[in-house]
């Protein structure tokens, strides 16, 4: 065999080795990393793009890769309607687009199709803010469709409600916490309006549990836009759920509460709606309040109801570390904080609390998607579409990528990676970044 081919041979097993899908919210360990490597550094519109997609419409929802597979929930800004779409992941052709509801929105700054699909390779789950909840199969035959709000009451939220489904252990997850009263009296129908977690059976929609989580918050910090998230912790698998003045604990077959912690907000202000979702490393599960106040690291293996004794370390004598929105990432050790409110981006040691480095996001527009971190890189974009390339070991800037233009919907969806490719979504396209 020729040393060239060799070579090629021995790199493309390489390749292969460190691919992932990139299946649901935050990723294949929920945490917005990926073992991905060789990912591209520095691009534009036309260099180093393998294909790029146009989208009908705006959505903050994150794409969601498997295999040669691209999932994308999204409006259609001139038919008003919310549409899920399948592209080929080689060359973003739509292999199948399928019409959900009419209507997109019922306020000015979101829409319905925030929420992330989910699949587990086998399903693939799309869920909508108006309590649309649908399944297809990768060739785009549905399986099986509910509403939520219609099966279980309408939802009590101030905004456009917005949460991910979660695929984990055979189950189909999802989260409703919201207000105990309609926010507009014409919306209530006369059903209970508990918050609630809601498993079902990924194959066929039919209910497996649903556990009321009950909450002591008011008025609108009833309300959270976060979503659940899985864990394997000290040997128990369980689900974080943080919402409603508190982060809880549940077992992953019933939806029984475990453990509760929630002392930040003593004095039940009654706007603290709650958008980051929780994230572990190192035995810590760190949790972001909302507006400009502190981040808690919450020690994990605690049951029942947990006193300040259980907090390790928070971040309120250092003003860089909060997030009203992007949920904060987990790789090499340490956490990824990105804040939205404080314009900064810092790296965390889990144990302590202390940066090892925060720098100042560049521009003057907001950066509220999740930041992504890979290949020794930090990845995160604002609202016109600017995407900056971090240095993850010093926080040094290795490049910046335009890929959009101001617009009246600001760019609120995480860049992902795959298959040794970026996947970054703005306004009304889709760019796969990288080798085609």
């Amino acid at each position: 065999m020729k040393t060239t081919t060799f070579l090629a041979l021995v790199l493309m097993v390489s390749s292969v080795a460190h691919a992932e899908n990139w299946g649901q919210f935050r990723g294949p360990h929920f945490n917005g990393s990926t073992t991905e490597k060789n990912l591209p550094s520095k691009w534009s519109q036309t260099e180093n793009v393998a294909w790029v997609a146009d989208l009908p419409g705006a959505s903050a929802a994150t794409p969601i890769i498997w295999g040669d597979h691209v999932f994308v929930s999204t409006t259609d800004a001139k038919a008003k309607t919310l549409k899920a779409i399948c592209l080929d992941r080689k060359t973003g052709k739509v292999l199948w687009s399928h019409e959900i509801s009419k209507g997109i929105n019922r306020d000015s700054r979101s829409n319905y199709s925030a929420p992330t699909p989910a699949t587990d390779g086998k399903h693939v789950v799309f869920f909508f803010g108006n309590g649309e909840l649908i399944t297809y199969d990768f060739a785009g035959k549905k399986i099986w469709a509910r509403n939520i709000q219609k099966d279980y009451g309408g939802f009590h939220f101030g905004w456009t409600f917005s949460t991910s489904p979660v695929l984990f252990d055979g189950k189909l997850y999802l989260q409703v916490l919201q207000r105990d009263v309609p926010v507009r009296q014409e919306e209530s129908d006369g059903k209970n309006h508990d918050s609630f977690i809601l498993a079902m059976d990924p194959a066929t929609g039919k209910e497996l549990f649903r556990h009321v989580r009950p909450s002591k918050a008011k008025a609108e910090s009833r309300e959270a836009f976060t979503t659940p998230t899985p864990v394997s912790l000290n040997g128990r698998k369980e689900l974080l759920v943080v919402g409603g003045d508190a982060i809880s604990g549940h077992d992953l077959d019933s939806g029984k509460e475990l453990w509760r912690w929630g002392t930040w907000n003593p004095g039940r202000i009654g706007h603290w709606r709650l958008v980051p979702s929780p994230v572990v490393g190192e035995e810590v599960i760190l949790v972001c309040a909302p507006k400009r106040d502190p981040i808690y690291a919450i020690k994990t293996g605690g049951s029942g109801q947990l006193s300040d004794k259980s907090i390790a370390w928070t971040s309120k004598e250092t003003r860089d570390l909060t997030s009203d929105v992007p949920t904060p990432a987990f790789a090499y050790g340490d956490f990824f904080i990105l804040s939205d409110v404080r314009k900064s981006l810092s790296r965390v040691d889990p144990k302590t609390g202390k940066a090892k480095w925060t720098m100042r996001t560049p521009g003057t527009f907001k950066y509220e998607a999740s930041p992504l971190v890979a290949d020794g890189k930090v990845y995160i974009v604002s609202f016109v579409g600017d995407v900056i390339v971090v240095n993850a070991e010093d926080g040094k800037i290795i490049s910046e990528n335009w890929m959009d233009k101001p617009a009246d919907d600001p760019v609120r969806s995480g860049i992902v990676a795959s298959q040794g490719q970026l996947f970054i979504r703005v306004n009304e396209k889709l760019f796969c970044i990288g080798k085609k």
